[in-house]
This record gives structure tokens, C-alpha cells and sequence, in this order.
């Protein structure tokens, strides 16, 4: 199954930011691209989509040309690059999770307009990062601007969602000749039992460390073990430096809880570099 790169575009800067990194991202994975726009009825997000009462609506003609623009400039600046348009009836978030049954990978902006409004913010965004079936790449802001040559950096804590995650980063830095910086947190009142938990973060550290370098001979991996508050701040703070930040959907000890509720929401929206949020691919046609 030839999963392509998705992309959520509404012709906001931000949007199309995500769209030229998604574009990027499929030629590097020899994938397709789909620009998809969601939309919804005109009268607003009150009114339900039964078509024995309003009809569903039609895609409108001013975001097909929309749509066609963006794929062509993409395809004029991305040689090789295989790109599809497609407008979806319904609310943003609730879309762009069921085209992630089929992607490969879903790539959104932190800030939207339109079909996209409040897209990572919210409900919407909650949608996206809690439901998605594939993984999901966050970027920020067009003018904010994107740290280039920076490590990939990856939270370890090790749940089985936080070793998908390695993975995936392992994979991305590897892909971007990068650095990988695999980084453990634990938290402040720890600190009683120091030796305890530095034998515990080197141990999973090295354990992770390990599986990197024998998938990816040669990239080279950093282990660093931080004290924080709270992981996103450690996160946070090290995206400064970083290309990209992958965490995993789900975590336990100092990740527990990422990516559900004022976590997440911290990390995408004040991460320094785009996010990648490690949801594993749903099984072909499901």
C-alpha cells in the first residue's frame, strides 16, 4: 500500500509552511503527496450534515483553486514530487484523522484559518494528536523561523510508545544526516533516591541507544538524562537547538500523560521546531 504524505491546507501561511515541509518529507519517502481541505457548512459548525435536511455541501470553487495553486507551486519546487488535492465535507480535525488511517504521515500547521481555524488548539487539535492512526508532524508558524542542522531530538522513558518514537526519530535523523539526542527527565523530588534514578535513566538511555546503532549504523546518538519539573519543559527548552522534537503518543514515568491535555498542548504550541507526534500506522485498509 503506497500510503502518501498528508497535508491539512486552508491557504494560511502556517498551512502552507506545513505543506512545503510535507512535500518535502514525501520525496524524501518516495510517497505521494494529498493536500486535503476540510470544510463545512456554510451556515457554521452548528448545523448537522444530514442530507435528508440541508444536503451535504459542495466543495467550493475558490478553495479547489486554492488547492491547485499550492500543488503547483509545490510541484514546480519539489522535482519528482507525485501530488493529489482533495476537499472533505466535515470538520477539519475529524478529517484529517481519517485520512490518517491511510497516510503515512499527516503534517499540519500550529495556527489555520478557515477550514483549518484553531487547528492544534483545542477540541481540534486534541482530535488529531489523541485519534490519529499514522504519525503526525506539527510545524510551527511560517514566521517563526525553523532551526536547520539542529540534533532530532526524542523523549525516552521506556514505554513501548516512547520506543516507536526512537524509532521514528532514529529514522528522521538518519534521513536528515543529523544528530540524534535521545533524553530522559526525571522529576525534582527524585532527587532522594539520586543514584537509583541515574541507574535507571542510564539503563534505558543505553538500552535505546543501542537498538539505534544497530539499525542505523553510523548516525550519531547522544544519551542525555535531565532533572526537570515536567518533561515538556525539558523538551521545550532543549527544541531551542533542535531540527525536530518526536515524542510518543502515550508515556509513563516522566513522560505519563504526554501529548493528553496541557501537555501536549504546551509542547506543540511553544516547541521551538516542529513536533512529531509517533502514533503507529494503522494496519493497511483499516
Amino acid at each position: 500500500m503506497n500510503r502518501p504524505v498528508v497535508a491539512g491546507v486552508d491557504g494560511s501561511p502556517s498551512s502552507l509552511a506545513a505543506a512545503d515541509q510535507a512535500a518535502a518529507a514525501a520525496v524524501a519517502r518516495s510517497r505521494p503527496l494529498l493536500l486535503v481541505h476540510g470544510y463545512l457548512h456554510p451556515l457554521g459548525y452548528g448545523v448537522p450534515l444530514n442530507p435528508y435536511d440541508l444536503g451535504v455541501p459542495a466543495p467550493t470553487a475558490e478553495s479547489e483553486k486554492m488547492l491547485e495553486r499550492v500543488a503547483a507551486d509545490l510541484a514546480d519546487r519539489h522535482p519528482g514530487l507525485r501530488v493529489e488535492v482533495r476537499q472533505v465535507a466535515g470538520g477539519p480535525g475529524a478529517a484529517l484523522v481519517e485520512e490518517s488511517r491511510r497516510a503515512e504521515l499527516v503534517v499540519v500547521g500550529s495556527r489555520g484559518v478557515g477550514g483549518f481555524t484553531g487547528l492544534l488548539l483545542g477540541s481540534v487539535g486534541g482530535q488529531l494528536a489523541q485519534h490519529g492512526h499514522c504519525p503526525v508532524l506539527v510545524v510551527r508558524p511560517a514566521e517563526q523561523p525553523i532551526p536547520v542542522g539542529g540534533p532530532v531530538l526524542v523523549g525516552v522513558d521506556g514505554s513501548e510508545s516512547a520506543g516507536y518514537a526512537v524509532e521514528l526519530a532514529a529514522a528522521e535523523a538518519d534521513r536528515r544526516d543529523a544528530e540524534l539526542v535521545l533524553m530522559h527527565v526525571d522529576a525534582p523530588e527524585r532527587e532522594a533516591a539520586a543514584p537509583e534514578a541515574a541507574a535507571e535513566a542510564a539503563e534505558l538511555l543505553g538500552a535505546a541507544a543501542g537498538r539505534v546503532r544497530t539499525a542505523h549504523p553510523g548516525l550519531r546518538v547522544t544519551e542525555r538524562a535531565v532533572v526537570a519539573s515536567s518533561p515538556e519543559t525539558a523538551l521545550r527548552e532543549a527544541s531551542v537547538e533542535a531540527s525536530l522534537v518526536v515524542v510518543g503518543s502515550r508515556g509513563r514515568g516522566g513522560f505519563a500523560g504526554l501529548l493528553l491535555g496541557s501537555v501536549s498542548q504546551a509542547l506543540v504550541q511553544h516547541a521551538h521546531c516542529p513536533v512529531l507526534v509517533a502514533h503507529p500506522p494503522s494496519p493497511a485498509g483499516d
